[in-house]
């Protein structure tokens, strides 16, 4: 396993190790010890999945204190644009985003840590992806960001996605109250 640093503090890349053949492949898809060499403690409390058409698009969503999660992001089936937004008000890149497309033949995945807003759009049909979280869901502390929040200028790389009515409510980033990196990792 291989990570690679971001522009974003603490968003990291994982290129696992990925052995081919003719009978198909092998991964770990996650390897507890090895991993937190690399992005520090991280203990799954959930296991996450879902399954999008083409074009859809999920979030921006985060959780707040003492809720908040950091996730892995990983691409079963297809292909999608992650798009990762830091919102820990203490940070120097505070209000930035980046994006990145993560699919199934490549096989990388995204650590975001707590302290930002997470989304993705399905690029492809029948696209699949499971994420791993180290806190549980909690409806009351469940925020996001509208996707197409001007002052952010995200670029989806679709036209027309499909968003839940949930999602399309979401308020814009500059309307949101925020919490610092020291804030974002209080547990429950």
């Amino acid at each position: 396993m291989k990570t690679i640093t971001t522009k974003l503090d603490g968003v990291v890349i994982i290129i696992p190790n990925v052995i081919e053949d003719t009978r198909g492949y092998f991964y770990e898809s996650f390897n507890d010890k090895k991993l937190n060499e690399k992005i520090g403690q991280f203990d799954i409390v959930q296991i996450n999945q879902s399954k999008s058409k083409h074009r859809v698009l999920r979030g921006l969503h985060f959780q707040k204190p003492p809720y908040t999660q950091a996730k892995i992001v990983e691409v079963l089936n297809g292909a999608i644009l992650d798009v990762v937004v830091d919102i820990r008000t203490d940070s120097p890149t505070f209000g930035e985003h980046q994006s990145f497309v993560l699919d199934d033949v490549y096989r990388e995945q995204i650590f975001v840590p707590r302290g930002f807003a997470h989304g993705f759009v399905a690029l492809t049909p029948k696209t699949i992806i499971q994420y791993k979280v180290d806190n549980e869901y909690s409806p009351t502390h469940d925020n996001g960001i509208i996707f197409d929040d001007f002052d952010l200028k995200i670029d989806w790389e679709v036209q027309d996605p499909i968003v839940s009515d949930k999602d399309k409510l979401l308020k814009r980033f500059k309307d949101q109250s925020f919490y610092s990196e020291a804030e974002f990792q209080l547990n429950v």
